[in-house]
């Protein structure tokens, strides 16, 4: 076994960071993907279909003034938003849209169009056009993205079927959905750092901000519904390079256990060694009674490398619920268009821009130090020491300065429970989901990077600022 564990060692190359990910990024060669077909998709571990098409990016928004979702005037600006959409309802809300024959887009006409157009600008997304209020031009098409992005829908400008179907909940659904989420932002929104972190679990988005101001955006993937993200607020502590995975025993039962039952000698392709308790004396995976074996009877620690299940980095803020954030070597999941594949713990896309911000204040902690430490696979603890707070949290609504509002699913369905923070309960075994995105058409790949930079080839490229300039 020795031996067999050493030549898998030493074939595990630092390959997923230095080289990128290859597998992860395919589409990003040529900067398109194709279109998604009926039942297509990769398979996650669990053995999800993942659908490739994630109607958010990931990027560095240093200098381009992106507000945060959330800051110290989130409560106010949604109390606001609420008394704002209390007004369109008692003057009787917005117009249905009947369902279109086919997608909206630039250049058509008709009298849906000009109901389309009446219908945004109650809800004050600006689309005054030109002279015909009844055809579809710029104005109107910018005023659909716009919608679109605070929905959390691909914003293509073309007013498709998923986009009328947001564009019909009631008014009255929406302020059920933002009073059941003003007593979380009271709460969220105290003692507020200069540098934060928020962790949407709904959006599926993390954002690190720093004096007001988005740094950097990135895709995350959350726990599913029968594995619900917990709602945090804490700080981050430490990090660790090329980190060991212990198993907790949840996965031990539903996930190591069931394979092991079937292959046992995955543990040693995957290098999860078991321990007679932490620390204690490996054993043999095949000497074990897999069909009667307890969860907790061992400790299961997966060695460091590409296929660690947090690949180059754990990055831990103190909490009870033992959930961190961290890198993962299943990067095609960030492309997905509902990202709710963990058990609960949150895995971070491009998540190397995010551990250089987060060690700026710690001296000789810059790219080049991380990279290094990466490329030696040696296990590396960094304590940090830029005060940065954490703020894991459940908002399927918040109000931003210029007034519009943003709406996520109520993917655990607490939204009218009273739910502010703590654990979830498990809704069932099925994976959450997301209303599907348009298809049929040739859309650009958002895996990973800034729409207005080239497309990433390597995992050095994913440190690319905004500007162009490599850090």
């Amino acid at each position: 076994m020795t031996a067999d564990r050493a030549t898998l060692r030493r074939s595990a190359s630092r390959r997923s960071f230095l080289m990128g990910g290859l597998a992860a990024t395919t589409a990003l060669v040529t900067g398109f993907a194709p279109a998604r077909a009926q039942g297509q998709g990769q398979q996650n571990f669990s053995g999800y279909s993942v659908q490739q098409m994630a109607p958010t990016i990931t990027y560095v928004a240093q200098g381009k003034n992106v507000m945060p979702m959330l800051s110290g005037m989130s409560e106010s600006l949604l109390q606001d938003a609420i008394a704002r959409y209390e007004i369109i309802a008692a003057r009787g809300g917005w117009p249905m849209l009947p369902p279109p024959g086919q997608k909206l887009s630039k250049g058509g006409q008709g009298q849906l169009v000009g109901m389309l157009r009446e219908r945004l600008a109650v809800e004050g997304y600006g689309a005054q056009g030109g002279p015909d209020p009844y055809l579809f031009d710029g104005a109107l098409a910018s005023a659909v993205m716009k919608f679109q992005k605070n929905h959390g829908l691909l914003a293509t400008g073309i007013a498709d079927a998923d986009t009328i179907n947001a564009l019909n909940v009631p008014i009255e659904e929406r302020l059920f959905t933002m009073r059941a989420n003003l007593p979380r932002m009271k709460e969220y929104a105290k003692s507020l750092a200069d540098y934060y972190i928020t962790i949407n679990i709904p959006a599926t988005q993390l954002e690190t901000v720093e004096h007001g101001s988005v740094y950097s955006v990135h895709n995350v993937v959350v726990g599913m519904t029968d594995r619900p993200s917990p709602v945090v607020l804490s700080r981050v502590s430490d990090v660790t390079f090329n980190p060991y995975w212990i198993a907790p025993a949840s996965i031990v039962q539903k996930d190591i256990i069931p394979r092991a039952q079937k292959d046992p000698s995955f543990l040693i392709q995957q290098r999860i060694r078991i321990h007679d308790g932490l620390g204690g004396p490996e054993i043999d995976p095949m000497s074990i009674d897999w069909a009667t074996l307890s969860p907790e009877r061992y400790v299961f620690r997966q060695d460091p490398g590409d296929d660690n299940a947090m690949a180059t980095v754990k990055i831990h803020f103190p909490n009870k619920y033992a959930v961190y954030m961290h890198d993962t070597p299943t990067k095609n999941l960030f492309t997905a268009e509902a990202r709710y594949f963990s058990s609960g713990c949150v895995r971070v896309d491009q998540v190397h821009i995010m551990t250089e911000w987060l060690l700026r204040a710690n001296p000789g902690w810059d790219r080049m130090r991380i990279e290094q430490v990466i490329a030696s696979g040696e296990n590396t603890k960094v304590d940090v020491m830029q005060n940065t707070a954490v703020r894991m949290v459940y908002m399927t609504a918040w109000a931003m300065p210029d007034g519009t509002v943003s709406f996520r699913p109520d993917i655990y369905k607490l939204d009218g429970t009273g739910f502010v923070i703590g654990q979830p309960e498990p809704i069932g075994g099925q994976l959450a989901t997301a209303a599907p995105q348009a298809t049929g058409s040739v859309q650009p790949a958002v895996a990973v990077s800034d729409p207005n930079q080239p497309p990433v080839s390597g995992a050095r490229d994913a440190w690319r600022r905004a500007s162009g300039g490599t850090y």
